[in-house]
């Protein structure tokens, strides 16, 4: 399971350099002392429909309620308090009701679209 968390936050980081997205990873942001700290912090943000990201966690899961519930509670919120609106990943899906929180700043998606926006 580590292992494919890794492969994929590989995935999402060669993609984001394919986009020209400057960005630390979550390594970076401990070295300098954060302790909760999302897989990707964006330097500049960019907006996905029309929505401001921050920060992306790539999770190569299914989002069910029940785990989502959970990293809801005990990663996105806190990520949210410290870096503003995020978008999390579920690269093998998720159930679409849990899609609820996209106004407060906590998007889901399956994959990092390619209708982005970058902010000046």
């Amino acid at each position: 399971k580590h292992s494919i968390g890794h492969e994929y936050e590989e995935m999402l980081k060669r993609r984001l350099n394919e986009l020209n997205i400057s960005y630390e990873h979550e390594d970076d942001l401990r070295s300098k002392g954060y302790d909760k700290t999302p897989d990707i912090k964006l330097t500049i943000p960019i907006a996905i429909d029309g929505y401001v990201i921050n920060w992306i966690e790539s999770k190569a899961s299914f989002g069910d309620k029940q785990s989502h519930r959970t990293y809801l509670k005990d990663q996105f919120w806190s990520y949210w308090n410290r870096f503003g609106a995020g978008l999390v990943i579920y690269w093998f899906g998720y159930i679409e009701q849990l899609d609820e929180h996209r106004q407060k700043g906590i998007l889901l998606m399956k994959d990092l679209p390619s209708n982005i926006t970058y902010m000046d």
